[in-house]
This record gives structure tokens, sequence and C-alpha cells, in this order.
């Protein structure tokens, strides 16, 4: 995470506890769904109930996180891209607290498909929807992490993919419930579980905006993809501006340090 110093060196250290406190929780998360898909393909009772309990540490991890921003905006009161940033984590810590709720949803269903025995139709749909949603996730977090508001403006983009792959995992399923009405209960299950990844990716969209705002300072939601380029282009300037201002600083302290050889 690139941010601009503060003077105070307690809020740096309170922000990027901050920060790492986000991250911590996502890395949660992420496993939270991982599992949870594992749990399902593989009909493991077992790890299904882990992800559950999981939930306890995700929904801890938010009250936590709330306290600390709260703490943090009360005591230092940050103002311009400290705010931005800030208050980007707060509400990247509600999409990260739902995505361990879809999380459960899908644990939750595993259990049901487990219980019913035979493996239920559409588990190839879901192992390909869930690679996407899951690498959407994982480079919203990257983006967040490094400040990357072209990784973030990719993950993005990447949300169309995935809502077409959810479009047309729905047909298929439609097709084996026309194919075999037998297998309703189960297809349903397995629409429900692709509901809950197609939810998480959404998240993690909402996640790559919040990097692009806090960076450019550009609220980029319900925005077109020409108007996010030139958000992201913003925060690629803002981004040179602020390596170019640190580089210089660091030239100026070294040569301070040298001897006069006039």
């Amino acid at each position: 995470m690139q941010s601009d110093k503060h003077i105070s060196k307690s809020f740096d250290q309170d922000l990027d506890e901050a920060i790492r406190l986000f991250l911590v929780m996502g890395d949660h998360a992420a496993s939270q769904v991982a599992k949870a898909i594992h749990a399902l393909i593989d009909k493991d009772d077992t790890l299904a109930q882990e992800v559950i309990e999981m939930d306890f540490d995700i929904n801890r991890q938010e009250v936590e996180l709330d306290e600390h921003i709260l703490l943090l905006v009360a005591k230092r009161q940050p103002a311009a891209g400290d705010l931005r940033l800030v208050m980007s984590i707060s509400k990247g810590v509600v999409d990260l607290e739902r995505i361990g709720d879809e999380a459960v949803k899908i644990a939750k269903m595993a259990n049901k498909l487990a219980a019913q025995g035979k493996s239920a139709y559409g588990y190839a749909e879901v192992q390909h929807l869930s690679n996407q949603v899951r690498l959407m996730l994982h480079n919203a977090l990257e983006a967040f992490s490094q400040s990357n508001a072209e990784q973030a403006f990719e993950v993005m983009r990447n949300d169309d993919v995935v809502n077409e792959e959810y479009q047309s995992a729905m047909r298929a399923l439609m097709t084996y419930i026309m194919e075999d009405a037998r297998h309703v209960s189960k297809v349903i299950n397995i629409v429900w579980v692709l509901r809950a990844l197609e939810r998480i990716g959404d998240h993690a969209q909402n996640i790559a905006e919040l990097v692009i705002n806090y960076i450019s300072g550009q609220d980029v939601r319900h925005s077109d993809y020409a108007l996010v380029e030139k958000a992201v282009q913003e925060a690629n300037d803002r981004m040179a501006a602020r390596h170019d201002g640190a580089m210089s600083e660091n030239m100026s302290t070294t040569d301070a340090g040298l001897p006069d050889t006039d």
C-alpha cells in the first residue's frame, strides 16, 4: 500500500494498522470462499462446517476494524487523500463481511447436497464460475494492497465476464431441468450457489471501485468505462507525482548531508 506519509508518525502507524487489518480480513474471506467451494465439490461436511464457523472470525474482524477506524478518525481527523483511504477501508469492510456471508450460504448448500448423496448437476459450472470469481477477489485485494488503479479497473471489466458466465451456467441448469425434472431440487441448490458466487464477484468489483476512488478522488460507481478510464489516468498521474516528490525529497536529504567541497 502506497500513501503519503503524514507528519505524525502515530497517524501513519494507525493507518498502516487499518490497512493491515483490512488485508488480513480479505485473506480470510477469500479463504472462506475457497474452502466453501472445495466442501461443495468434495462433499465434505467437515470442511463445510469449518467455513460456517469461520464466519465468527470474519464478524469479529469487522467489529475490530470498525472500532479502529472510528478511533483513527476521532483522534487524527484525517483530511483529503488520507480520509478517502480511511473511508474506502470502512466501506470495503462491509463487502468483505458480505463475501463471508455468501461463503456460508455455499457451505450450507454443500451440506444439503452432500446429504442428497448422488452428485448434482452443475458442479462443472460452479467450478468454472468460482475460479473466475476467486481471481477477481484476489486481484481486487492485491490492487488495494499495491494502490494499483489499472489492476482495479481490470477487476471491474472482469465482472462483465463473470456475469456472462453466470448467465451461461443458469441456461445450462435450466436445460438439465427440462431433460429430467427429477433433478429439480438438486439443481435449485446449485442455482443458489451460482447466485452466491455472482454476488461475491459484485463485492470484489466494489472493492476495486474503492481503490480507484481513494487514489484518483473520483467516485466511479455506476460510471461507464470511458469515465473510469479517465479516473484511472488521474490515479496514475497522482501516483507518479507522489513518486517524483518522494524522489526529490530523498535527493534533497542526501545532498544536505554531503560536505561542502568549495
